[in-house]
């Protein structure tokens, strides 16, 4: 491995000069001021905001008996705001907060979908927007069947959450990505893993 290669890797790297927090609220805006040491060597100083709202989870739930993955759509306030007007079709997805990432969606899977997952199997992580969101994101599949359907799911209506379940095959699941039906990247990689490993 070559000297910038090794540099790439390395912890000391960034030298943390002052942080302030802008804004708390459901999560924490903050600024930083930090020194970065650049490929050539040299340091540079430089200011950057950062939102974090803790780590997520996300699981595509798919029916290998009938073709089907279980989704669920609802409205996205920031979304919204960016000029998309529908409600967002979304896989099961949630925050973590204090629980591994594997028993983190299990648990939204019986909130959000009603749903029971007994086994996830992880496939990957992700940052999602690391230019400014801490946010790391754990995926996951599962199989399911109408067996494990035990709720209506709809989410926690404490918590602003209104969910509708949808039940789309494969095929109407990835032609929803192609018309623009699907936007979210989560959903729209969590689907292409399934296509391209014969999942769905």
């Amino acid at each position: 491995m070559d000297d910038k290669a090794d540099r790439g890797m390395a912890g000391d790297e960034v030298r943390i000069l002052e942080v302030r927090i802008l804004a708390e609220g459901h999560g924490i805006l903050k600024t930083t001021r930090f020194e970065h040491r650049r490929f050539d060597g040299t340091w540079q100083t430089l200011n950057r905001e950062t939102y974090s709202s803790g780590d997520g989870c996300a699981v595509l739930a798919y029916d290998p008996g009938r073709g089907r993955v279980l989704l669920v759509r609802q409205f996205r306030f920031p979304a919204y705001a960016a000029g998309h007007l529908t409600p967002l079709v979304e896989v099961i997805a949630g925050l973590v907060d204090e629980n591994p990432p594997d028993v983190a969606v299990i648990k939204e899977a019986r909130e959000e979908a009603g749903v029971v997952l007994r086994t996830v199997r992880p496939v990957f992580e992700a940052f999602m927007s690391p230019g400014a969101i801490t946010e790391r994101l754990s995926f996951f599949v599962a199989e399911y069947d109408g067996a494990d359907r035990t709720g209506a799911g709809g989410g926690l209506p404490g918590e602003g959450e209104d969910i509708e379940v949808l039940e789309p095959t494969g095929d109407e699941a990835m032609a929803m990505i192609g018309d623009g039906r699907i936007v979210y990247a989560k959903t729209i990689m969590l689907l292409q893993h399934a296509r391209l490993t014969g999942l769905i």
